[in-house]
């Protein structure tokens, strides 16, 4: 497995915070480019592009769906941002800081999964979260790494301040840094979270994202005009999506197999990582996902963790800066300024089988 292929599906920094935000100008057109980065839960995305998926969906509708692979996580939504794209698959934290924090008005089209073991604290020869106290604690600053750190921590009482000190460490140097002697704490993602624990016998997983089920979501999000002004790029994705969630959903193999070697690992090795990931095959479930009744405050605890760590968009005044709206109407956070929006729309439409 080449570390170096494997990139964050929740890397975050704060060079992104100066991407410009100028959406894609809305209109009818027919042409629409998708950008993803290798994670277990978006690798369908390219297997799309790569089997003619996509472009059998988009030929039914007369346009045309260039599905684009970036090695670097962070650079596909800066692109999206910056109007370079129509969509990008990125985390619920990551849309809300990045486009929708920087005023690009952006739907999720598709919730593909949630993290369910997928991301985890991990600690040498320990056995509870208040071992981390006064400890140094290895991740990948202001990602999702950092915020399951947050919330585990508040689950014990504690907070970052009681830690010896967390130290901003690159994903490619995660594996490396736990073999030292002077590192005893990561916070990491899979595959690295297999491969720690995998491979030394004195890690112990103390929480993961399994414990907070539904609030590390995975996305395709979307430029909310376009849209708006094209339907039929909206129906041809989500339509090609769950062709693809269908094989997976069947077990096929070849089509599993494909993937795990996209991503750097074997069958095996990403059957592992799908057991850790809760995967929504079913767009009824994706549907049901979206209109949660837990999701409002989900979104509400991720702006207050961006908001505290001063990546909530430039200048954000407060938590409530940018509004996330919910399939049912609702909204959190400022209703005059809705940027954010669970919309299952097309979702509904696969559910019934109108696409």
């Amino acid at each position: 497995m080449n570390l170096n292929k494997i990139m964050s599906a929740t890397a975050l920094s704060l060079g992104v915070l100066t991407a410009a935000a100028a959406p894609l100008a809305a209109q009818e057109k027919t042409e629409f480019k998708l950008a993803w980065s290798i994670y277990v839960g978006w690798m369908p995305w390219g297997y799309l592009e790569d089997s003619g998926i996509m472009d059998k969906w988009a030929d039914k509708y007369g346009i045309d769906v260039e599905i684009v692979q970036f090695n670097d996580y962070v650079e596909s939504i800066n692109q999206y941002t910056a109007g370079a794209f129509d969509g990008v698959s990125a985390t619920n934290m990551d849309t809300l800081s990045i486009p929708s924090g920087g005023g690009v008005d952006t739907t999720a089209l598709i919730i593909g999964d949630y993290s369910n073991g997928n991301d985890a604290v991990i600690m040498k020869g320990a056995s509870s979260l208040e071992d981390l106290k006064g400890k140094p604690v290895n991740l990948v600053e202001l990602s999702v790494s950092h915020y399951l750190l947050a919330r585990g921590l508040d689950t014990v009482g504690l907070e970052e301040s009681d830690l010896g000190s967390v130290i901003n460490t690159s994903d490619a140097d995660m594996i490396a840094a736990f073999a030292t002697p002077d590192v005893e704490a990561v916070v990491t993602w899979n595959p690295l979270v297999s491969e720690i624990l995998g491979s030394n016998g004195e890690a112990v997983n103390l929480f993961d994202s399994s414990k907070i089920p539904g609030e590390i979501l995975d996305l395709m999000v979307v430029n909310t005009e376009t849209l708006a002004d094209n339907p039929a790029f909206g129906k041809a994705v989500t339509g090609a999506w769950y062709e693809v969630m269908a094989l997976m959903a069947s077990g096929d193999e070849e089509v599993l197999t494909a993937m795990a070697e996209a991503s750097g690992t074997d069958l095996e090795g990403y059957k592992a990582q799908l057991a850790a990931t809760e995967m929504f095959f079913d767009p009824a479930k994706a549907v049901e996902q979206a209109s949660a009744g837990d999701l409002p405050k989900s979104m509400t605890n991720v702006a207050e963790f961006l908001f505290d760590k001063g990546i909530l968009g430039e200048g954000a005044p407060s938590a409530d800066f940018v509004g996330v709206a919910y399939p049912d109407g609702t909204v959190t956070g400022d209703k005059n300024n809705v940027k954010f929006r669970f919309d299952t729309t097309y979702m509904q439409m696969a559910a019934d089988g109108a696409l």
